[in-house]
């Protein structure tokens, strides 16, 4: 079976780079399209349905030739799969991850970002090598195959990848009528991203540099990141309404996010804790009543940041384009927008925040988010400590 897998493989492949594409379109008298393509028993196998275009049926013909190259020895012919799926058996892993992504219960409906995520990291390293095999023939030895061989130079994307095909797997095992006895990916700290180093937040002073070298309707923006410790999409979505400038306050409750392809997309927040009211720290209050004057609509739904026109959010593009050059002016090249967020988090926590104050103001659902801002200040405080002791000793 080996060399005959091979030969059929090589033989594709050349077809590929010569003259032939993988496989075969036709169009019936219907106006459809039928494709099919020879497998690795010589044979050809035609789709089970019929296309409308041959777009689509090309398409149909791509996921087909990643599969058979990607798992020979899982490859089972479009007919015998759709066989599978009626005799109710174990469903291919592409039928399941997509019943994972649209139809697992959650608390929350899928964020579009986090849909578009989950099927990016799908296509491009998990459907090609499991995506035509059913899952309970997905072996412990095979997925540590397929993590050992994707790209080590992208751990982040790897962690992810790995993660999403563990939570897709134990949803196969957790259903009311198990499809699987057991979770086959049993490396769980191959899910984890691991943080570089510490992130270095940013000095008052260099904050005053970036915000100097911001133009003056984007200088707050960066403000409402550094002090009050909003999410990109949460303060691009503000608006009029949502400045109480008799209370100094903000209220959180809804964020735009950006799929490729689409329009600007608004929905709540990142997580529930996300609705929320965050005081204004006095000292940027003058910042507000300036720019609701000079760059904010009069209307109670006008947008506090916009883009080509007074009704579209401002593009994250459009947001860098202006922010990248201020934050080199600062000297700080290294300074991400979402480490804004990471300077209020920290200097929250230097005034003696307290856990739950921490969570509200920055809209964590867990514990363990703020808590990292806590443990930051404890280290330099027992640096503090250190230093004073090593004072002491050399007095002495």
């Amino acid at each position: 079976m080996g060399s005959y897998v091979a030969h059929r493989l090589r033989r594709n492949g050349d077809r590929m780079r010569g003259r032939r594409a993988f496989g075969r379109l036709r169009k019936g008298r219907s106006g459809k399209w039928q494709a099919g393509y020879t497998g690795l028993d010589g044979r050809v196998h035609y789709a089970t349905t019929t296309f409308e275009t041959a777009d689509d049926a090309r398409i149909w013909l791509r996921l087909e030739q990643r599969h058979l190259e990607a798992d020979p020895d899982a490859w089972i012919p479009p007919k015998e799969r759709l066989e599978l799926k009626e005799a109710n058996l174990a469903p291919v892993f592409s039928d399941h991850a997509e019943r994972y992504i649209i139809g697992k219960p959650r608390p929350r409906p899928l964020k579009p970002s986090t849909e578009a995520n989950y099927r990016y990291l799908l296509e491009r390293h998990i459907l090609p090598v499991f995506g035509s095999r059913r899952i309970d023939r997905i072996t412990p030895a095979s997925i540590q195959k397929w993590y050992e061989s994707l790209p080590p130079r992208r751990p982040t994307e790897r962690a992810h990848a790995y993660a999403l095909l563990r939570s897709i797997m134990q949803f196969a095992v957790d259903r009311p009528l198990a499809l699987i006895q057991e979770n086959p990916c049993q490396t769980p700290s191959a899910g984890r991203v691991v943080a570089k180093g510490r992130i270095r937040t940013a000095t008052l002073e260099e904050l005053q540099v970036i915000v100097d070298n911001m133009p003056e309707r984007l200088r707050l923006a960066v403000l409402i990141a550094a002090w009050c410790g909003l999410r990109q999409g949460e303060t691009m979505e503000l608006r009029r309404e949502d400045v109480n400038m008799a209370r100094a306050t903000l209220s959180v409750s809804r964020a735009v996010t950006r799929v490729a392809g689409s329009d600007p997309i608004v929905g709540d927040p990142k997580s529930e804790a996300g609705n929320r009211v965050v005081s204004i720290p006095p000292h940027i209050l003058p910042a507000f009543r300036e720019h609701l004057k000079r760059h904010t609509g009069p209307e109670r739904d006008a947008l506090l940041f916009w883009g080509r026109d007074s009704g579209e959010q401002l593009a994250p593009s459009t947001l860098y384009r202006w922010y990248y050059p201020a934050r080199e002016a600062a000297g700080r090249k290294d300074l991400r927008w979402h480490d804004l967020r990471h300077t209020s988090a920290t200097m929250a926590a230097e005034t003696g925040a307290s856990l739950r104050d921490l969570m509200h103001r920055h809209g964590h659902s867990t514990a363990a988010a703020s808590l990292r801002y806590q443990h930051f200040v404890l280290s330099r405080d027992q640096e503090l400590a250190a230093k004073l002791s090593a004072m002491a000793v050399a007095g002495i």
